[in-house]
Formats: C-alpha cells, sequence, structure tokens
C-alpha cells in the first residue's frame, strides 16, 4: 500500500471535501501560496473564491467565518501559530459556540479551526509551542487532536461537516508521521470514538496526540514485562469515557501522558473522572509540561519541559510495581 503523510491527509481531507461541497472555503494567512502545506494545490484547484489569503487580524476573519457559516458556508479557518487562538479565543468560544445553543437550534455555526502545528517546534520558543486545546474542551467546544494520518483525514473531514465549531489540532511532532494507507478506505472518524492502538492487561496508557507514538514505543520496550494497552481518544470533547471505563476494566491501572500543562489540562479531567467513575486498582498517574510552563527558546530547555518516554515508562513501571 502507498504510504500517507500527516500533512498530506490533512490537504487531501480538504480538497475531498471542497470537492464535495461548493460551501467549503478556507480562509487564513498565507493559504493561497501554502505556507503550511496543508493547502498545496488548493487555490489552483478552486480558485481565490474559495481560498481567501486573508489580512494579519485573527479577531477580523475568526468573526468573518463566523457571519460566514450563519449564512451557509463551511468555512475552514487554518491558524498557523497555537496561541494565535488566544486572539480569537472569545469569538470562538462565546459567539460562534453559543449562536445555536441561544438559538433553539435555529442557527448553525459550522465552522472548522485547523492548527496544523500545535506545540513544540524545536527552539519556537514560548508565543508559538502552546497546545491550548484543553481551554476549549473546558468551554464546550469540540475539540479533535489526530495521532496519525488516517485519524488526521477522518477527523478533519468530521470536523467540516459537523454543524458546530470544531477545533483541530495537529500536533506538530506528529506531521512527519506516515503510514501505509488504502486510499479507497479513508472515511471520516467519529467524534468522541476513541481507538486502542494496542491491546493489553496491565496498564491504560492514555497518549494525546503524537504522544501515541510514544506510548506505542514504550510499550513495545516494556513487552515481555508489562502488557501495555495504548488508549487514543482522538477527541477531547466530546471524550469516548465509555472506552476508557472500557479499558480499564480489563486493566485498572491508568497513566496519562498529555503535552500541554500541568494544572487544568486535560490530563487532570481524564485521571479525575476515571478515580470518581471508573475501576482503577492503583492510583493514577500522569505526565505532562510543568505547571504553568511557557516553553523557551533554547533547544534543551525546551526539550526539558515536554513529556519523555523515560517518564512514561517510569510511570508505567510505578503504576504496575507500586512505589
Amino acid at each position: 500500500m502507498p504510504k500517507l503523510s500527516y500533512l498530506k491527509a490533512l490537504n487531501r481531507a480538504l480538497g475531498d471535501e471542497m470537492e464535495r461541497d461548493p460551501a467549503v472555503v478556507v480562509l487564513g494567512e498565507d493559504v493561497g501560496v501554502a505556507v503550511t502545506h496543508v493547502t498545496a494545490g488548493l487555490l489552483r484547484r478552486f480558485g481565490r473564491d474559495r481560498v481567501l489569503d486573508t489580512p494579519i487580524s485573527e479577531q477580523a476573519f475568526t468573526g468573518f467565518a463566523t457571519g460566514a457559516a450563519m449564512v451557509g458556508m463551511r468555512p475552514l479557518i487554518e491558524f498557523q501559530i497555537p496561541a494565535l487562538l488566544f486572539l480569537a479565543f472569545e469569538q470562538i468560544a462565546n459567539q460562534a459556540h453559543k449562536f445555536s445553543l441561544m438559538t433553539g437550534g435555529q442557527t448553525r455555526v459550522p465552522v472548522t479551526y485547523l492548527l496544523p502545528g500545535s506545540g513544540s517546534r524545536d527552539s519556537w520558543a514560548g508565543q508559538h509551542s502552546d497546545h491550548p486545546y484543553s481551554l476549549f474542551a473546558h468551554v464546550g467546544v469540540k475539540t479533535a487532536v489526530p495521532a496519525t494520518p488516517a485519524d488526521a483525514y477522518g477527523l478533519l473531514v468530521t470536523a467540516i461537516r459537523d454543524d458546530d465549531p470544531v477545533v483541530v489540532f495537529a500536533p506538530s511532532a506528529a506531521l512527519g508521521v506516515r503510514e501505509d494507507t488504502d486510499f479507497g478506505a479513508l472515511a471520516p472518524v467519529p467524534l468522541g470514538s476513541g481507538r486502542v492502538h494496542r491491546a493489553g492487561t496491565d496498564v491504560t496508557v492514555v497518549a494525546v496526540g503524537h504522544l501515541v507514538h510514544d506510548a506505542l514505543a514504550v510499550a513495545e520496550e516494556l513487552a515481555g514485562e508489562v502488557s501495555v494497552e495504548v488508549f487514543d481518544p482522538r477527541s477531547l470533547h466530546p471524550f469516548d469515557w465509555a472506552g476508557l471505563a472500557a479499558s480499564l476494566e480489563r486493566t485498572g491501572r491508568l497513566v496519562v501522558v498529555d503535552d500541554s500543562n500541568r494544572s487544568c489540562g486535560i490530563g487532570a479531567e481524564i485521571v479525575a473522572t476515571a478515580a470518581e467513575e471508573m475501576r482503577l486498582t492503583a492510583p493514577p498517574r500522569r505526565i505532562t509540561r510543568p505547571d504553568g510552563a511557557v516553553l523557551p527558546f533554547a533547544r534543551e530547555l525546551d526539550l526539558a519541559c515536554q513529556p519523555t518516554r523515560a517518564q512514561l515508562r517510569t510511570a508505567v513501571e510505578k503504576a504496575v510495581r507500586g512505589g
């Protein structure tokens, strides 16, 4: 089978949806020249009426997309840098997200917000390295974090077709992932449907986004000593709580690895919900960035703030053996 890269999967999903539905349009800075490669070839295929380069004003074009969605379009906004979501947070969380609820479903706002490069890239420093997906899950905006090319394709397609706003975080560390793919089998992936990448019986590792690949590597390292189940939620709101509960019925132990800040993060929510509602035979553990972390420019310090495979391996061993 041919290889599909994560970036090409996003590009393919967007192109397929623009071909399928003439209401789908793309907005963002430098989308015409495809500076992030996600929109490569789309200007040539669909023209400037549907691939719109915007001024450098996130508040302006995010608000514009809300209005366009309310009159029947399906805009996708590409944000080059995750911190730019902070500028547009009010437009998304307080406006686009609430219109359908405050009108009793009479108004729909089908906007997709795509972050093709969320999280740290080596030495991109503090204002370019955030992973703010927990903020959107907290306020109830549909939020997806794909780990693989097939899931990147399927979740982006689902987001574009959804009648509500959806934020799709494509982690920088996943963009280079490639996998054997049957292109004919690519399909939408439902929000709220987790995926077990590897079955196990001793401990469940919940990994968000690119950390799925680290979790699989640690599970392979520990094979023969510890049976690790790797659970990928794929979307953080809605979250597949039933899928996690089923996994914990098999293992009884939980480790969460999440490349975002510790306090009030999605890792804390997963641990708390599991402790309140699910079967645990040992205290749950989480590996995250430090509390309140701002990633520095210095590469060594940048890497020191991010979860590591060594940290995950230690947490798994402690969860199974105590200590």
